[in-house]
């Protein structure tokens, strides 16, 4: 296998990625909580674990992904306070928190599609795995980390020695934040809850019976259990967000290997995040969060935009969002699907020596910048187009772009009659009725670009 260096948070360095199992990689991604949309910072996260995911598969190593879908248990809070999301979105939207659970996940299922992120090979879903919580919360109570409060069941991290080993925050530092939430009934500011008891006198919609009271599992234990269900001795990479660092990674390893006694995943990656102007990270709590939706399918922008945009950003880099983020990515994606639909559609041979520097690129902690920069130069140089096509074609395994899909596609004939109408429209610069035909066109599935280069019509 070649060498594949990844950036991991537990040691902070670039390190030699070894799988526990020769040419088998498993790999825990952490999912939405499915009580609104996925906004556009989720989304990059997820375009950096598809990106990992592609090149591990791209180097030949076979993968199995899980991803948790956490519907219920995950409070307002981080640190177990406040009101659980899914009963908030289902109060906001008059619904059952089943109802919204299912929305929500068909929404996020949808955007990832839209973004060409691939689907990993098992979704589970926390409150399908209610049983795998209460049991390996009940090792912790027999080995001693587990204390009760009126209103839960909670982790003592005192008597977990490692607790700050992928923060590497001083533990003052993290109690700190975590008085943030005040808990009186704590014995240690960082303890968690791995069991929420229902309120008194009060019936929520999600609730099950557990050894310690009626309630509901707190938002880490989940992923702890879910991630050794499905993986078990394939412990290899742990992904998510920068913000999961000092909260919900760091309980998750704390809960775990004090179960086991064992290294729970061996390589932890991060995405940074996607700050809007201002420098502040985008987020649902702050309401100035923008979808996938509003953002560019309703402005009849391919998503794919946002995707080249992210790829243009190394992924532990914060990246700022704007108007202009995108446009400028729009034009340079558009630029390098004309620089594609040149070369035809005979592909040759894949040239061994820009396969080697796309490989040195995406092979340096997902380098996708000058992954990319690597494309242009192959996409100049003097090789013939039909080698340029095969490996271009190749290297798109790991972009994700859609560039072989560029060759003209046959359009049903009323949309090939809308696009010739709107065509027609543009000639006469009859700007009201071509944006009508775009609305129109849009409102059937197919997605309109205009360009100097003319009108793009394909299906989303």
């Amino acid at each position: 296998m070649p060498i594949i260096k990844l950036y991991n948070t537990l040691t902070r360095k670039k390190e030699k990625f070894k799988p526990i199992k020769s040419g088998e990689v498993g790999i825990y991604t952490c999912g939405p909580t499915v009580y609104n949309y996925a906004h556009l910072g989720n989304l990059r996260t997820y375009i950096f674990e598809d990106i990992l995911k592609r090149v591990l598969l791209y180097n030949g190593y076979k993968v199995k992904h899980v991803m948790n879908i956490t519907d219920v248990g995950h409070l307002t809070g981080d640190m177990d306070m406040g009101e659980d999301k899914m009963e908030l979105g289902a109060k906001r939207e008059g619904k059952s928190a089943q109802e919204i659970a299912d929305f929500y996940t068909k929404a996020f299922k949808r955007d990832i599609k839209h973004l060409n992120i691939l689907e990993p090979d098992i979704w589970c879903k926390a409150t399908e795995h209610i049983k795998e919580q209460i049991e390996l919360i009940k090792t912790l109570e027999k080995k001693g980390y587990t204390y009760i409060t009126s209103d839960g069941v909670y982790f003592d991290t005192s008597k977990f020695k490692d607790y700050t080993k992928l923060s590497h925050l001083d533990l003052e530092t993290l109690k700190e934040g975590a008085r943030v939430e005040k808990n009186k009934e704590k014995r240690n500011p960082t303890d968690f809850a791995l069991w929420k008891f229902s309120p008194p006198g009060v019936k929520r919609q999600q609730e099950w019976s557990s050894p310690w009271g009626v309630g509901f599992p707190g938002w880490h234990i989940e992923c702890s259990a879910m991630s050794m269900k499905y993986l078990g001795d394939q412990l290899d990479i742990h992904c998510g967000a920068v913000d999961h660092i000092n909260i919900h990674h760091t309980n998750e390893i704390a809960q775990s290997e004090a179960a086991t006694g064992k290294k729970f995943f061996n390589y932890w990656l991060h995405g940074a995040f996607l700050n809007i102007a201002g420098g502040k990270k985008m987020a649902k709590s702050a309401d100035n969060f923008l979808t996938l939706e509003n953002a560019l399918i309703k402005k009849g922008i391919n998503p794919l935009v946002f995707r080249f945009a992210v790829l243009q950003v190394h992924y532990r880099k914060p990246m700022e969002y704007s108007k202009d983020t995108i446009k400028s990515a729009k034009n340079a994606l558009e630029h390098l699907y004309n620089q594609v639909r040149l070369l035809g559609n005979k592909r040759g041979k894949i040239i061994k020596e820009y396969k080697e520097k796309f490989l040195e690129a995406i092979n340096d902690d997902l380098n996708t910048p000058k992954a990319l920069a690597c494309s242009q130069e192959l996409l100049k140089s003097k090789l013939s187009h039909k080698d340029k096509l095969a490996t271009i074609l190749d290297f798109d395994k790991v972009f994700g772009l859609d560039l072989e899909k560029l060759q003209e596609q046959k359009l049903p004939p009323e949309i090939d009659r809308i696009v010739k109408e709107r065509k027609k429209a543009r000639e006469r610069k009859d700007w009201e009725k071509s944006d009508i035909l775009r609305a129109k066109l849009q409102s059937l599935g197919y997605v309109v670009e205009d360009s100097k280069d003319g009108m793009r019509v394909y299906k989303i």
